[in-house]
């Protein structure tokens, strides 16, 4: 048995690490995705439930390289036991989600499979099979890349990605699975002091405070997954099982500092951290960002996690030039920084206090790309 799981584009690393903590499981990582091993279906649970990297995830059933998609999808339909999913009162649906673009519409194609699926049903089962757009019991989950399409059950049913804590948002909002990204490149631990002076809505120290305390990221959502409307689990005792996943919440309190220049950003920080239920674990502060150097001593901060401002602001050079000054003071030796920002600002700053841009990378969300460093001393 196998576990399928999408996240963005350059953070499969990541994804894979969080895999192998959670499961113990070593995934094969590929663009966008990666699979991994599985020995029982409590395990994709437990990553439904806790998984801040992942956008979706899937039991696997099957791949191929397509050329003609249609006529390849029919061939391999063969390869699994459709009935281990769907029987004939079962109502059902298919979901596509294409990482690049093609000259095929995703309902279309969505549209298309499910009419193979249908006509494949009743000739080997002499049924046909119930579907259901809107409130599917069993969704066949098919994700296209340039060469292949993978072939899965979804497991949650919803995007993952997409936060219920972020109910207040402003536009320089970033995903909560890319806040938690730059979390882990960061290599923050819950011992360290973790300081993010742009915070907007709050999305990295959330994501900061929830990884820190072993908090599951769908905590409030237990009721959502589709897994529980699953035949094959009918007999699961789903109450037993969250609840010996939320044993290890750890009730540590942790050193992160969630400060904007913004009333209005700080009210929405605490709104949305309490509504994630770790609201307590958070320092929340309004401060200018050149009094930062008042706020805490020389050396005292172990990770700084931002997304700089857009380099549309007319005092962008000041902001750049004003955060590292601020950095070079309050980080301490062995610190780092990661950030989103621009290239050529980021690098021309950073030199001039003596910072070294150790990691470089694009992630993809959506058709958004954002820039990413890590920086040392």
């Amino acid at each position: 048995m196998k576990g399928f799981l999408i996240t963005h584009k350059g953070m499969e690393d990541i994804a894979a690490l969080e895999v192998k903590e959670l499961i113990g499981k070593n995934p094969k990582i590929e663009e966008t995705c990666i699979v991994f091993d599985i020995k029982k279906y409590e395990e994709l649970f437990e990553l439904c439930y806790k998984s801040q990297s992942a956008i979706g995830i899937h039991y696997f059933l099957f791949e191929f390289n397509h050329n003609n998609l249609f006529n390849d999808f029919k061939k391999n339909l063969e390869k699994i036991r459709l009935n281990d999913w769907l029987s004939k009162n079962i109502q059902f649906r298919v979901k596509c989600l294409k990482n690049y673009d093609n000259n095929i519409l995703t309902p279309e194609i969505e549209k298309r499979f499910g009419e193979i699926i249908i006509e494949y049903i009743q000739k080997k089962y002499d049924y046909k099979q119930k579907v259901n757009l809107e409130d599917p019991e069993v969704i066949i989950f098919t994700y296209l890349t340039e060469k292949k399409c993978y072939v899965c059950i979804d497991f949650t049913g919803f995007d993952l990605s997409k936060r219920s804590y972020k109910i207040f948002s402003n536009s320089a909002d970033i995903r909560g699975t890319i806040g938690y990204f730059l979390v882990r490149l960061s290599n923050y631990n819950k011992n360290e002091t973790l300081l993010d002076c742009f915070s907007g809505s709050g999305t990295i120290p959330i994501e900061a405070a929830l990884f820190a305390s072993n908090f599951p990221i769908n905590f409030f959502n237990k009721e959502k997954f589709i897994f529980l409307k699953f035949d094959k689990f009918k007999d699961f005792n789903f109450e037993k099982f969250f609840k010996r996943l939320d044993k290890n919440i750890l009730d540590q309190k942790l050193k992160i500092h969630n400060i904007d220049s913004s009333m209005k950003n700080l009210n929405s920080t605490k709104k949305n951290s309490k509504i994630a239920g770790i609201d307590k674990k958070i320092n929340f502060s309004r401060i200018d960002l050149e009094w930062l150097d008042t706020k805490f001593e020389k050396g005292k901060i172990d990770k700084i996690i931002t997304k700089l401002p857009p380099s549309k602001q007319k005092d962008i050079n000041n902001i750049y030039n004003e955060f590292f000054y601020q950095a070079e003071f309050i980080l301490n030796k062995k610190g780092n920084i990661v950030l989103i920002g621009k290239k050529d600002l980021v690098k021309k700053y950073s030199s001039k206090y003596k910072f070294k841009i150790f990691d470089e990378r694009n992630v993809f969300s959506g058709k958004m790309q954002y820039e990413i460093f890590v920086l040392n001393k």
